[in-house]
């Protein structure tokens, strides 16, 4: 997952790999170059250094380099005198030292970018996917689990794997430099080294194995705390009137306590990291200590004192980059279970897919037909059963039934939320799975029993999904749907804010300025799913009166509970456990005296 995201920021890489090796580059030469100096400084190389020319013949250039430093370093001694000296060979340590941590900035600064980009790049893959995903997805996930994905799991992505990421590249050339100079130094010492390093490697694995699996139990427990959040905050008002706040304060402080105790397992096994290495690390110090020691003092010694001194400077200098490789080995376990979470959003599979070519539609031009549909959510238990239906343009189709007799299921089955499992779904004779997406739902528009408003404004809700309404048509569509009145009644007319969901709306209310967004989007088909059914008699009225204006030119299907409401339909149908057991007008299926005439007679009552 993480390549796809890495590879447009290479150029930053690159960068960052560059500065690192000068900054690499630039340490090795301070701590080579001064050491010699100071053996020459305090008398402990007495040897007279002369002037060698550059293109000097049988000399390696590293050679001539090293006698022309310590050449100068005799020079400066000589005509400013051994404190001066010390003080220029400071000042040279000091430049070469700005130096050096202006690379290690440069090469900090340049992996910021890539860090904040990658991120809001997963936060845009994950957000774009969640838009495309069929609506099926939705009903099998809980929204507090994909909002924990999308925050605390990409949060945790950015810690731990893009936080890593510049560790992954700094590291390797620091210790490939390192191991460079030592090899050079002692090749025995090294040797020696290379032998120790994979042990302690190894007990550093043995303590973050179990890192990954803590990590994703953690993020789990997460999630659930944020599902109990998401769940009690849409739940509010009956959380109160059943007096249940006890009961969900205990279910969320057990949630919290169970992510508590997740996370306090996965903190301590992650804060071992540094005093194990730390640890190891200076066990590696005194065994080549020891065994340095060793070889000064026997007889035939392949290194001296200051070189041994510089080359545990540098081996010392190692320590930092191998504790970051620790570190690193532990927080990569952590964001790879993070990736795994999200990855079960990016790889979700989109069942609701256009074919190659796709066909595309303008308008309604004469039917929609059902033939021979069926439907099943799980694959096994049939929700429709050999449906067939059609609707000429320009008529009112009505679906009545108990609920889960799947009327909302089949009008669902019209734009695509679902694809039918068996049969086919027609407009104009073209089958809707060949059409275009975009083209096909731009047909139909929606008024649904639970009004669903944005946080926005009047007209941004009525605009939604409309480019380039005015103000004039707004108004209009305001008013099919008799919801100018109240709008203008508001602090600020149609700029007036809605509230969460419309909290700040009447039932009522909230319907009309769903019926005008209906009516300004000016849809060929218009479904409405039992859009009066949670109105009082008042708000039903003015309802029913914008629904009776929008339906006038438009070729409807329409869910009710109330019969009232589709009395003037011209097809009523009545759907019974998945399949259509009567049809006709109001009067016939009257005077049919089944299943219709039940549900009438029980409305009378």
């Amino acid at each position: 997952m993480m390549r796809q995201f890495v590879s447009p920021y290479k150029g930053y890489m690159i960068g960052s790999l560059v500065f690192n090796l000068l900054s690499a580059l630039l340490n090795v030469f301070s701590f080579v170059s001064i050491i010699p100096m100071l053996q020459m400084l305090f008398g402990i190389d007495k040897t007279r250094y002369a002037f060698m020319a550059w293109d000097t013949a049988g000399v390696s250039m590293k050679d001539i380099a090293v006698n022309n430093m310590y050449w100068y370093t005799t020079q400066l001694m000589d005509q400013y005198g051994a404190a001066t000296a010390l003080l220029l060979i400071g000042l040279f340590l000091v430049t070469t030292t700005l130096l050096k941590t202006g690379c290690y900035f440069a090469s900090v600064g340049i992996m910021v970018p890539l860090r904040t980009g990658i991120v809001r790049d997963i936060r845009m893959h994950i957000y774009h996917k969640i838009i495309s995903l069929p609506l099926s997805f939705f009903s099998d996930e809980r929204k507090g689990d994909i909002i924990a994905r999308m925050s605390g799991d990409v949060g945790e992505i950015e810690n731990s794997i893009t936080g890593s990421l510049e560790m992954l590249i700094k590291n390797p050339i620091l210790l490939i430099c390192y191991f460079g100079v030592l090899i050079y130094t002692s090749w025995q010492l090294t040797l020696f080294t290379i032998i120790v390093l994979p042990l302690m490697g190894w007990a550093m694995g043995r303590i973050g194995r179990k890192l990954k699996r803590q990590s994703l139990d953690a993020q789990n427990k997460w999630s659930e705390t944020m599902a109990q959040l998401d769940e009690t905050l849409g739940g509010m008002r009956i959380i109160k009137a059943f007096t249940a706040e006890k009961k969900m304060v205990k279910r969320f402080d057990d949630s919290t306590n169970d992510f508590r105790d997740a996370s306090n397992r996965v903190a301590i096994r992650q804060a071992s990291a540094h005093p194990v290495s730390e640890f190891l690390g200076t066990v590696l110090i005194v065994m080549v200590l020891w065994y340095g020691g060793t070889l000064i003092f026997s007889d035939h010694s392949p290194i001296d004192a200051p070189t041994f001194i510089f080359y545990m400077v540098i081996l010392y200098s190692i320590i930092q980059p191998l504790k970051d490789f620790s570190k690193a080995s532990y927080a990569i376990p952590k964001g790879m279970a993070s990736i795994e979470r999200v990855n079960k959003i990016l790889n979700a599979k989109n069942t609701i897919t256009e074919v190659e070519h796709p066909i595309h539609i303008s308008g309604l031009k004469d039917r929609i037909e059902f033939r021979n549909v069926s439907f099943s959510y799980n694959g096994t238990t049939q929700v429709l059963r050999g449906v067939d239906l059609s609707v000429r343009r320009g008529q009112t189709i009505a679906l009545v039934g108990q609920s889960g007799s799947g009327k909302s299921t089949l009008v669902d089955l019209l734009p695509r939320y679902h694809d039918v499992t068996g049969g086919e779904i027609l407009i104009d004779g073209v089958n809707v799975k060949t059409l275009a997406l975009s083209d096909l739902r731009q047909l139909i528009g929606n008024v649904n029993q639970e009004a669903i408003l944005f946080n926005d404004s009047f007209y941004n809700n009525i605009t939604f999904g409309v480019e380039n309404a005015t103000m004039e048509q707004v108004i209009e569509a305001a008013k099919v749907a008799n919801a100018h009145d109240f709008i203008m009644e508001s602090e600020d007319g149609y700029n007036t804010k809605v509230g969460d969901r419309g909290c700040r709306l009447s039932g009522g209310q909230r319907q009309r300025v769903s019926i005008a967004r209906a009516v300004l989007k000016n849809p060929d088909i218009l479904i409405l799913d039992e859009a009066t059914s949670a109105l009082d008699t008042e708000s039903e009225r003015l309802v029913q009166e914008a629904l009776e204006r929008l339906m006038k030119t438009r070729t409807t299907i329409a869910i009710a509970h109330r019969l009232s409401t589709i009395k003037n339909a011209d097809e009523i149908c009545v759907l019974y456990e998945g399949r259509i057991v009567e049809r006709g007008t109001h009067e016939q299926l009257l005077q049919l005296g089944g299943y219709y005439k039940r549900l009438n007679d029980m409305q009378q009552l």
